[in-house]
């Protein structure tokens, strides 16, 4: 017994239906063709931007909401520690950074924006002159150099934590290296201010003597110059470590979002939960195997004559609304679309993995594309369009499944079944009904069903039929058209 894979099936012309499956085709290869390296990198470009979109519109809102936190957290620990009137002004300040934070998710985008890098040099620099510049309504005239004596740096590592959630490893090691600087600046401003209090100054030094390490520690005009430096060259360390981490983030984010895409790539062909189980194997595709399917065949009738008469875009939408009708019902039947014939499509049931009632599941898919037929030509009736007659074949049995190809690959379903399948189909226009359905589908799905069940009403018992390809006849089962 011959057996031919199903695209041996699919390359042979039906009677009458060339013209368009040349057509089909000619479309098919130029499609194949424009669809270039190039091309194929450009939409994956594109799909990671769109999710390194809604990641830094993501992380953009957690920063802001963290800032507004760590803001309260820290007026509230302002005005414990110095219960005075006068931090009224760094409370304030707190509130502008507050505003530049809103600002920052108000004009961030992926990519370089000149305005997000503006409001992220504000946020530094004015972190910078709060620090440096002592407060004007305090109502003490320390040396400005007493400023360092607060351990203030460490509010830095607050900006740079929230640039992490937003932005990307480049832009974090700028806020490093703006910090650096614009530190490195307040320092030198510092240094050039005069003693405002040299009388406090030559006491403190009177009274410690010749010990110049405790003056330089306690001495109100001592800059620290070696703990400045420590300063920078730490949060330096700390801004590149956490820059290589949002890197590492962000290759995990694009990694996530093509698997993803393949995700939605294997959902054009599968069903939903076939696509789950899909996921939760390791290339399940690539094991070649021995399995009993239900196979069927759709096919429009007299679809060349209709498409000759017909402009091209009226026969594209056509196909189009006639496959989205099919492909619906495949899906949601738990079926497996094969791939589509020009005018029909074919389709599996108990691929990739077998199920408990894949023949029952291919017969009520049928049944249901009937009736989506059904409607669709009681619409194009109403709006003056001629009807299509839809015809349907179906079979049951032992098929080859795995992988074919080299580079390219397919995931081929090979044997008798598929082409007996297709065979039963064409038999609908002998037989002048809808569906023609092999005894061996209609016995299996009884089996699973129960043969009361409602699904087998309306299929008519015919006798053996011979089908090429098959060393004897077999016996069918028809559904009339309506």
């Amino acid at each position: 017994m011959r057996r031919l894979t199903a695209a041996a099936v699919l390359q042979r012309p039906k009677r009458g239906d060339r013209p368009v499956t040349m057509l089909v085709e000619r479309l098919g290869s130029s499609a194949a063709l424009s669809r270039t390296r190039s091309q194929r990198d450009t939409e994956t470009v594109q799909f990671a931007q769109a999710a390194l979109e809604a990641g830094k519109k993501e992380g953009l809102q957690l920063a802001v909401r963290a800032r507004y936190v760590a803001l309260a957290v820290i007026a509230c620990l302002l005005l414990a520690i110095n219960p005075a009137w006068d931090q009224l002004y760094y409370v304030v300040l707190l509130g502008l950074f507050a505003l530049i934070g809103w600002a920052q998710v108000r004009v961030g985008r992926v990519g370089v924006s000149r305005s997000e890098l503006a409001l992220l040099f504000c946020d530094l620099a004015l972190l910078t002159f709060v620090i440096v510049v002592p407060n004007p309504f305090g109502t003490t005239r320390w040396p400005v150099a007493m400023q360092y004596h607060f351990g203030n740096f460490i509010y830095f590592f607050v900006l740079l934590a929230g640039a992490t959630l937003a932005y990307s490893w480049r832009t974090v090691i700028a806020v490093g290296t703006w910090t650096a600087a614009l530190w490195a600046i307040g320092v030198a401003w510092v240094w050039w201010q005069p003693d405002r209090d040299p009388a406090l100054t030559a006491r403190i030094a009177e009274a410690v003597g010749s010990d110049h390490r405790l003056l330089a520690l306690i001495s109100p005009t001592a800059i620290g110059f070696g703990l400045r430096i420590q300063e920078i060259v730490v949060f330096l360390i700390v801004a590149v470590t956490l820059a290589l981490a949002v890197r590492r983030s962000n290759d995990l984010l694009i990694r996530h979002a093509a698997v993803e895409r393949e995700r939605g790539n294997l959902a054009r062909y599968f069903s939903p939960n076939v696509v789950t189980e899909l996921s939760k194997h390791d290339e399940p595709l690539k094991q070649v195997r021995t399995q009993d399917i239900a196979v069927l065949f759709v096919d429009i009738v007299g679809f060349t004559a209709f498409a000759d008469v017909r402009s091209p875009d009226e026969v594209v939408r056509t196909l189009r609304e006639f496959h989205g009708l099919m492909e619906q019902e495949v899906f949601r039947h738990d079926g497996t679309l094969d791939k589509y014939l020009g005018d029909g499509l074919m389709a599996t049931f108990g691929t990739p993995f077998a199920g408990a009632r894949d023949a029952s599941n291919a017969l009520r898919c049928a049944q249901a594309m009937i009736a989506a037929a059904d409607g669709w030509n009681a619409r194009r009736r109403a709006s003056g369009e001629s009807p299509m007659r839809v015809s349907f074949g179906l079979h049951y049995g032992p098929v080859v499944l795995g992988d074919i190809g080299h580079t390219c690959l397919e995931f081929a379903v090979i044997g008798a079944t598929v082409n007996a399948a297709s065979r039963l189909e064409g038999l609908t226009r002998t037989l002048d009904c809808a569906l023609v359905a092999s005894n061996d589908l209609v016995s299996r799905a009884k089996l699973e069903l129960g043969g009361t069940a409602e699904t087998f009403g309306s299929l008519i018992a015919r006798d053996p039929q011979a089908i090429r390809g098959l060393e004897r006849p077999i016996a069918i089962w028809t559904q009339p058209r309506a």
